[in-house]
């Protein structure tokens, strides 16, 4: 993996072999990261980043001039990692990170949040109940984005999803909230 744009652009982030993640591949972040060019301003963003595993989301954020990124899984060596790779690369005043599930996490966001992704496990069942809480998320701010990745399976139709994009195996539906 590695930092596609910003400040950190070209660093590779190599995890540990027994973390549990699957991260979004170099093409698709790209391609992720320019759509959501269209939508979201990345200097000074207040941004929350859910399944985070390697953190590879939330360092392309920070890279991209985001102003704090909380980023959340609840695996405690993806935890450990996340912070270990903030502490060196400086950034740990920016992040705040949570050992918590990502359900739990949008109940208890404290942070007044203007965007969201969230990338589950590919086997992950709760895809709908995270959806409707993104609308039930207090502190994620009016006018605000999220994106769920998730596979060509999952259907978001019922939330009235701004757009969908599919890269390869991978799909992303992106949320406004209004």
């Amino acid at each position: 993996m590695r930092i596609i744009s910003g400040k950190w652009k070209g660093l590779r982030i190599v995890a540990p072999a027994q973390l549990p993640v699957r991260p979004t591949t170099d093409m698709a972040k790209e391609s992720l990261f320019n759509w959501l060019g269209n939508y979201l301003d990345w200097e000074n963003l207040v941004a929350l980043d859910l399944c985070s595993g390697t953190g590879n989301i939330a360092f392309e954020m920070l890279s991209r001039g985001a102003a704090h990124v909380s980023a959340v899984d609840k695996d405690h060596r993806c935890v450990n990692f996340i912070a270990g790779k903030a502490k060196e690369l400086h950034c740990d005043k920016q992040m705040s990170i949570y050992k918590t599930d990502c359900i739990i996490a949008l109940e208890r966001l404290a942070k007044p949040t203007e965007f969201i992704f969230a990338d589950p496990p590919y086997d992950f069942a709760g895809y709908d109940v995270l959806a409707a809480q993104l609308f039930t998320c207090k502190n994620w701010v009016k006018g605000g984005f999220a994106v769920i990745e998730h596979p060509k399976e999952v259907n978001f139709s019922t939330f009235n999803p701004v757009d969908t994009r599919s890269y390869g195996k991978v799909c992303f539906t992106l949320f406004e909230n209004i």
